[in-house]
């Protein structure tokens, strides 16, 4: 049985769409069982169907009867019959004093826990007393005998959670992605989608990602990292989109270890490791292991073959450093362009950034200035290159909601898109990106985008930046982001000015008193003027310290 489109129970239409999709693109990846129970959730009642996803659309697992009071439902608890009786919702669960409080008003707390002096405590300190004084978990109504209340629990979070996972191919999307869609709120690019799109290939991969995504939570809680590093050790992270998620988790173990001051043990995270940065990581340790004949060889293979911009400038001052302490000729230094400097002492506004206040004092009538950091450019790329984009290619889009390529990030985006890349930034030799770019702006607007910042760029920025940024200067800063858009999507500088009257421009990189420049910005800086693009760092001062 499923509800009527126009009904108020739209959330549970959602929730049929998702089933369906899911079933008919990810059935091999599910049990008999699961199948077995989502057919069964769709002879229930409306009532008791609408319930049950609303328990699912809600934080946690344990809801209070009374606070599931919704006009479409009615009762709750009768509601909640079908469901018991099909074991998917318990009345009888047993609650830890932590979940305990999460459903209770502290007035309650007071009523039921606290005597005396207690009464003027904390929520946060009334549960930790009582978990000292009466630990262990006990069902709600042994916690609150004198509370007329029944409390149902969630028993099929961990099938909702594959579900999820399977549907959007992450944890970060849930199903409010529907709501957010239909109401306008966010606008998604419509791709087209095979019966073939979707995220897992393998049932096993399903298992693997949340597994590891438990190991991540026991880490976030505090669980010993040996523990949770013996579990990661046992997964098999078969495919490269499960192997960067571990790389990307032991990356953040090795980090916990040295803060911790385990370097051997932080040392072992990073060799296993092929997250971005986890070889400088082990260069750096080795250092300070006092193992520099080991930090030496390592940063002289990868100096070699650097995996990024970032590792190629760390690495060469670690190469300088090491140099010195095994009384080797130092290496061979790049030359830096430098860009050229502003001083300015200002007066110090209330509720004005060191930025905003540039801004305002380098704006002239007919040379505006603009506070667009990375946005700018990286919208002008999107708009130009939308449609490479959001080619829909195998294993890049596979449910309705995304807002860019699922394997934007992954080292071989620009490669598998190679040809449609070119043929937009071809538009640049010819002069048709402006329309183009002016098309894409019209036609797109407000729909989401991994590079266009909507709210930052309004038309006059668009037009200004048009007619005064040259097409040569855009095809090296849009090929410098396919490079690496990690990495490159961001340092860029704060501010740009604009004399259209003359078609020319300049960017500005502010520093407040005390700020440095950051590793990122200084690539930016150093690849705009070896470009010849003008670029400026304005250094601040206030006038009034």
């Amino acid at each position: 049985m499923q509800p009527p489109l126009d009904s108020a129970l739209y959330y549970l239409t959602n929730f049929h769409k998702a089933l369906a999709w899911l079933q008919a693109r990810h059935h091999d990846l599910l049990l008999d069982e699961e199948l077995a129970l989502l057919r069964q959730f769709g002879e229930l009642a409306l009532p008791a169907q609408a319930l049950l996803v609303r328990m699912i659309m809600r934080k946690g697992v344990h809801f209070r009867a009374s606070k599931l009071n919704y006009a479409e439902i009615g009762c709750p608890l009768q509601a909640a019959e079908a469901l018991l009786d099909h074991g998917w919702v318990r009345e009888d669960a047993e609650l830890e004093p932590a979940q305990l409080f999460a459903l209770l008003r502290k007035a309650e707390i007071i009523e039921h826990f606290a005597v005396g002096a207690r009464r003027s405590l904390k929520k946060a300190e009334l549960l930790e007393l009582l978990a000292a004084e009466r630990p262990g978990p006990r069902p709600f109504a042994d916690w609150c005998p004198g509370l007329d209340e029944r409390v149902l629990s969630l028993c099929i979070d961990g099938l909702c959670e594959r579900l999820r996972l399977m549907f959007f191919g992450n944890l970060r999307q849930d199903w409010s992605e529907f709501v957010l869609a239909d109401l306008g709120i966010f606008r998604y690019e419509p791709v087209e989608l095979s019966q073939d799109s979707r995220a897992f290939r393998r049932r096993a991969d399903v298992d693997c990602y949340l597994q590891l995504q438990r190991c991540r939570e026991r880490f976030e809680a505090g669980e010993p990292i040996g523990t949770v590093l013996a579990q990661i050790d046992r997964l098999d992270c078969a495919t490269p989109f499960l192997a960067a998620r571990r790389a990307k988790l032991l990356f953040r173990l090795g980090q916990q270890r040295e803060r911790e001051g385990q370097l051997d043990s932080a040392l072992a995270c990073y060799a296993d490791c092929r997250y971005a940065g986890a070889r400088v990581r082990r260069i750096r340790l080795l250092e300070r292991l006092a193992r520099p004949a080991e930090a030496h060889a390592l940063a002289s293979q990868a100096a070699l073959a650097a995996e990024d911009d970032s590792e190629a400038q760390a690495v060469q001052r670690a190469l300088s450093r090491l140099n010195r302490q095994l009384g080797l000729a130092p290496p061979p230094k790049p030359r830096e362009p430098q860009p050229s400097r502003i001083e300015l002492r200002l007066p110090r506004a209330a509720n004005q950034s060191v930025e905003q206040a540039v801004q305002a004092h380098l704006s002239e009538p007919h040379g505006p200035v603009h506070y667009v950091e990375n946005s700018l450019i990286c919208s002008l790329f999107g708009l130009l290159c939308w449609e490479a984009i959001f080619a829909p290619l195998p294993g890049a889009f596979f449910h309705p909601f995304h807002s860019g390529p699922a394997d934007l990030l992954s080292s071989d985006f620009h490669a598998r898109r190679a040809e449609l890349f070119g043929e937009r930034l071809a538009l640049l030799e010819s002069g048709a990106y402006r329309e183009a770019i002016r098309q894409t702006y019209a036609q797109k607007f407000g729909t989401q985008s991994p590079f266009v910042f909507w709210a930052a760029l309004e038309q006059p920025l668009l037009e200004q930046a048009l007619a005064c940024l040259p097409a040569a200067h855009l095809r090296a800063w849009f090929e410098r982001l396919l490079r690496d858009i990690r990495a490159n999507r961001t340092g860029m500088p704060d501010l740009i000015q604009f004399w259209p009257a003359q078609r020319r421009y300049r960017m500005i990189e502010v520093k407040g008193p005390g700020d440095r420049l950051q590793d990122n910005q200084r690539r930016w800086l150093a690849f705009c003027a070896e470009h010849g693009m003008p670029v400026d760092v304005c250094y601040v001062q206030w006038s009034d310290t």
